[in-house]
């Protein structure tokens, strides 16, 4: 079945409204500078074989009964109000209830609309949270306020579905795919299917620095909250600054850099003075890159080649690797970090910056394929600090001396990125990408923001060094 009637946050209001519901959905707008795309009115169903059709078989249609019963009775308490077509309000708005936080007197909750339940509830049935991701490219439920919708499901995400249920997760979920494992052999594939969309994707939502990963903010507290576009350069100069101070890069200092990114901590290890090979496997990153380097005078100073971490050769003063970890898979922490050490020089430090997660959730979701997995990053697991400190201590020799978490900073810069991105939406689309990859785009940014806001999410700057150096110092000390 190919979907061919265009709905969206617009039809669900029309036919589910009340006069609070209004005044709610007002309040909300407020808070998002922009207005959620739209899916298309016919869905290729070549591209997008899994948006374009509802999952129809007998398995589908039997777990999406048992979904839609779990989703509505886990939302009634929800601070959520969950609109449907016929009108039925489910969440704490049903109830009457006003916010019981004191930040948030005065305004509404998020308003989640419905606007295909049978369509909802067969995927949501069908793959988890796979399906709630899709439910939304497709347009079968939307959120003028994404990342305040996803914040709440975020919050609760270990006791939405009851915990018998949880435990029988692993025989009707899917599975990572054996083809999406960070062997050798798939990980080119994997970071290709990620970084090597296009060039002017990221350009059209990263600033000037093209640094997509957590910038380090100068404000805190409240005033991080509202930090401007104006200031996301410098910021996230400011944190690859820390790293490379942290790593000891000054001049003379030879460098590797795991993940190069587009090229913004090279340049700047190499304004120091530095040399820096840095090792990518994106070819669209790898080009622009090298022409950010060339065209900054430091192509001498510079190396950028294809190739896995696995395959350095060599010796460093200094190994910095800006949220690359999280792309290893977590069969190769241990090769990772061990490929680090055989190539660090004695006396060389390691500065890495990593989104983690806590650990009991990692032990429960690590084997898990998930949205993310399937759209966004194939093979990617997020480490715990837990399970960097332990795989270091037990099989290498370094040792984490000091992180800083900044995870509220993510949470801005996502921000930033989102309300870019929706700003920038005619450019992406004649650059080819259609609205499903929008709402796709969306969707991954608002699910990783409200991940962050809810401290399901961290990033940490980590440090380490070699327990065998440290030793050594200290007792040449005594």
């Amino acid at each position: 079945m190919t979907m061919t009637e265009a709905t969206g946050s617009g039809t669900g209001r029309a036919q589910g409204t009340t006069r609070s519901s209004a005044v709610n959905s007002s309040a909300l707008k407020s808070r998002v500078p922009y207005t959620v795309p739209q899916p298309p009115v016919t869905i290729d169903a070549a591209i997008w074989p899994s948006i374009a059709a509802v999952p129809s078989s007998l398995k589908a249609r039997v777990a999406g009964r048992a979904a839609d019963a779990i989703f509505k009775a886990a939302v009634r308490r929800l601070p959520l109000e969950v609109r449907y077509p016929d009108g039925t309000v489910l969440g704490k708005a049903a109830l009457g209830e006003a916010p019981s936080d004191p930040a948030s007197a005065g305004t509404a909750y998020p308003v989640m609309t419905i606007n295909r339940p049978e369509a909802f509830a067969t995927r949501l049935g069908d793959g988890g949270l796979i399906g709630l991701g899709e439910s939304f490219m497709a347009g079968d439920w939307d959120a003028d306020d994404l990342t305040a919708v996803m914040e709440v499901f975020a919050s609760r995400v270990g006791t939405l579905v009851p915990e018998p249920l949880q435990k029988l997760r692993g025989l009707y979920l899917p599975r990572q795919p054996r083809r999406e494992r960070n062997t050798e052999k798939n990980t080119r594939s994997n970071i290709s299917r990620h970084y090597d969309l296009s060039n002017e994707l990221f350009a059209s939502f990263l600033d000037s620095t093209m640094t997509y990963s957590s910038a380090l903010f100068p404000e805190s507290g409240d005033a991080l909250r509202s930090v401007p576009w104006d200031g996301l350069a410098a910021a996230q100069q400011a944190k690859i600054d820390r790293l490379l101070d942290k790593a000891g890069v000054k001049e003379g200092t030879r460098v590797l850099e795991i993940g190069t990114g587009w090229g913004e901590l090279a340049l700047r290890a190499a304004a120091r003075g530095a040399t820096v090979y840095s090792v990518t496997l994106s070819s669209e990153q790898q080009e622009l890159a090298r022409q950010r380097v060339a065209e900054a005078g430091y192509a001498d100073a510079v190396t950028i080649e294809l190739k896995d971490y696995r395959a350095v050769e060599g010796e460093y003063d200094a190994v910095v690797s800006v949220e690359m970890i999280e792309a290893v898979g977590f069969e190769y922490w241990a090769t990772y970090f061990q490929t680090i050490e055989r190539v660090l020089a004695p006396g060389g430090k390691v500065a890495i910056q990593a989104i983690t997660i806590a650990h009991d959730r990692l032990m429960a979701t690590r084997t898990s394929y998930t949205w993310v997995h399937k759209y966004i990053f194939p093979g990617g697991v997020i480490p715990s600090v837990r399970a960097i400190e332990d795989i270091t201590s037990k099989q290498t020799g370094l040792r984490v001396r000091e992180r800083l978490a900044m995870g509220e900073h993510y949470a801005q810069t996502l921000r930033l990125w989102e309300e870019r991105f929706m700003a920038r939406e005619d450019e992406v689309r004649a650059m080819g990408f259609d609205a499903v990859f929008q709402r796709m785009w969306l969707f991954y940014l608002c699910y990783s923001r409200a991940g962050f806001e809810t401290g399901y999410l961290d990033v940490q700057q980590i440090v380490l060094d070699s327990a065998y150096t440290n030793s050594a110092a200290t007792k040449g000390a005594i």
